[in-house]
């Protein structure tokens, strides 16, 4: 990432890119294009290569196999070995982009990243006029498993930091671990790190015939065990090597480590790609032992689970009654032309150029009480919506030229009321800016909050009108 990189913004890639290269486990030459896209898209895959080009989006709710990197699938179609390319997306915090890949397998290349960063900085990467969402965890999640012995954490932080430490009871690998405390330093400490296998994995994967991509330098390959002769001479002509050895650190000498700690740093590599699949820009310390896909993949769902279900609490606005208003009711009486009994916004308490925060405290003698629900005061929806509109005013208004407005209801869409409002509540209401304003026309999202918990929300069109007596 260079030094301009906002990453309160959210960005896509400059041009399409092109790689090719074979898949490990299938052996299938795929050639992979990276495409621009809007804010908001994502990362999704497209099989070019199947009837009616279906399109698999970079989620955990869509994983089928982890058994040998993680797969995804939509019907019939999947595509494999998906970590390493959205690791290094995420590396160099790229959140927009198609994946287009005509074969069941994104490429292996040299078992890391390093190759798909190249592709991503050759490309360039583009800041998008769209603001990056970062979701931040109020408790720690946990993910157990006893079986594999796998522990795994995320703790509330500023920033995205994750560690992993690895142990399988290897006198080659011992105990290691491996940090990233930012994400800025992804490329130069995790992205070349490749993947790794025991030599009796590695057998077992050959006998099966699960190993197709011709060429596995692309593997460190741990031994675990005595090898004969015959063996040697046999790795030789599949790695395609005059001779094959085993190094004094106990590895296959058909490749150079990058790191001592490569093994852990790849791992730490697989958590980055497979957390991509929750799908949510995250603010988290993970913490991940013994971490494998099945185990990254079942801890995404937790995390995804945990950020949809407390996602209304992201941006919610404060409301110190001790701090002055932007807008006190005189100052609003003067922008709105409504007045009692009528005005239902009491303040305004934040106004930028995007957004606008309002307050109305909703009290026993409203004059709507006495006849909506006698002896059961429940605000009726139709006026939350009015001090939405009302609220929203405010905020067009006061993004246009100097002079006098109006503004119309145009359209409400999306409109929903999920708990109710009664006497004794304090309204928040929000409305932030879906877009710019074209030919006085305004969409904004509006929610209403009580007690930290959105109470109604609904997408606003208005319109902005110059008053005659300007």
């Amino acid at each position: 990432m260079d030094t301009n990189f906002n990453p309160e913004k959210q960005h896509t890639l400059t041009q399409s890119i092109q790689i090719s290269g074979t898949g490990l486990h299938t052996g299938v030459l795929v050639d992979m294009i990276l495409k621009p896209a809007n804010p908001g898209f994502g990362i999704q895959f497209q099989r070019t290569d199947l009837p009616n080009k279906p399109v698999i989006k970079a989620d955990c709710d869509l994983v089928t196999d982890t058994s040998r990197g993680t797969t995804l699938q939509v019907g019939d179609a999947k595509v494999s070995t998906v970590e390493h390319i959205l690791a290094a997306l995420v590396g160099m915090g790229v959140d927009n982009v198609l994946i287009e890949v005509n074969g069941p397998e994104i490429p292996i290349m040299d078992g890391s990243s390093a190759p798909f960063i190249e592709l991503i900085e050759k490309s360039g990467v583009q800041e998008q006029d769209a603001a990056k969402i970062w979701y931040s965890l109020d408790e720690n999640i946990y993910h157990y498993d006893d079986g594999k012995r796998v522990e795994m954490v995320a703790l509330p932080a500023m920033d995205y930091q994750i560690t992993t430490l690895i142990d399988f009871n290897s006198p080659v690998l011992g105990t290691q671990h491996a940090g990233l405390k930012s994400i800025k330093d992804f490329k130069s400490e995790i992205a070349p790190c490749r993947t790794f296998c025991f030599l009796h994995e590695l057998e077992m994967l050959l006998e099966n015939d699960l190993i197709k991509g011709g060429d596995i330098n692309n593997a460190i390959v741990v031994v675990d065990k005595p090898i004969t002769d015959a063996e040697m001479s046999r790795l030789a002509k599949i790695f395609k090597k005059d001779e094959i050895a085993v190094k004094s650190e106990g590895y296959l000498n058909n490749l150079e480590l990058r790191f001592p700690n490569e093994p852990a740093r790849h791992k730490l590599l697989d958590v980055v790609g497979d957390l991509a699949l929750i799908g949510y820009p995250i603010k988290a310390r993970i913490i991940a032992n013994r971490p494998g896909h099945s185990s990254n993949v079942e801890f995404a769902k937790k995390i995804k689970q945990y950020i949809k279900k407390n996602k209304h609490v992201k941006g919610v606005p404060t409301y110190d009654p001790t701090i002055p208003p932007v807008y006190t009711l005189e100052q609003i009486e003067k922008t709105l032309p409504h007045r009692h009994p009528f005005l239902l916004v009491d303040k305004i308490i934040e106004l930028t150029d995007t957004y606008i925060v309002g307050i109305k405290n909703v009290t026993f003698n409203e004059w709507f009480f006495p006849g909506h629900f006698p002896g059961n005061p429940v605000m009726p929806g139709v006026l939350q919506i009015e001090a939405l509109a009302q609220t929203g005013g405010i905020l067009c208004i006061n993004s246009m030229p100097e002079g006098k407005y109006d503004t119309y209801f145009l359209k409400i869409d999306n409109c929903k009321f999920k708990q109710m409002v009664r006497p004794g509540d304090t309204m928040v209401l929000k409305l932030e800016f879906m877009g710019p304003i074209r030919r006085g026309i305004c969409e904004m999202r509006g929610t209403v909050y009580v007690g930290g918990k959105v109470a109604t929300e609904a997408d606003l069109v208005a319109q902005v009108v110059r008053r005659a007596d300007n």
